[in-house]
């Protein structure tokens, strides 16, 4: 717990995941409901709103892997 609370073990990404599958359920209820209008426009409003948010996600989970990695080589280095 009290890594948490010093911020060294984030908790964000495991809510970016969480996110993630909350925004792939709503990509695809408006691409479906996009459908009534246009079913071509539902298809590719699916295909390309699924890859720009996993493209988004995963740019977020970069940043985190990025800190990550950063706190590893200040641990390993000696002054």
């Amino acid at each position: 717990m009290q890594e948490y609370l010093t911020f060294k073990k984030m908790i964000t990404p495991a809510f970016i995941q969480i996110i993630f599958w909350i925004g792939v359920a709503g990509i695809v209820i408006a691409g479906l409901l996009a459908m009534d209008q246009s079913v071509f426009g539902g298809l590719l409003g699916i295909v390309v709103g699924l890859l720009v948010w996993r493209i988004y996600c995963e740019l977020m989970l970069i940043l985190f892997k990025i800190y990550e990695r950063l706190g590893e080589i200040s641990n390993n280095t000696t002054a």
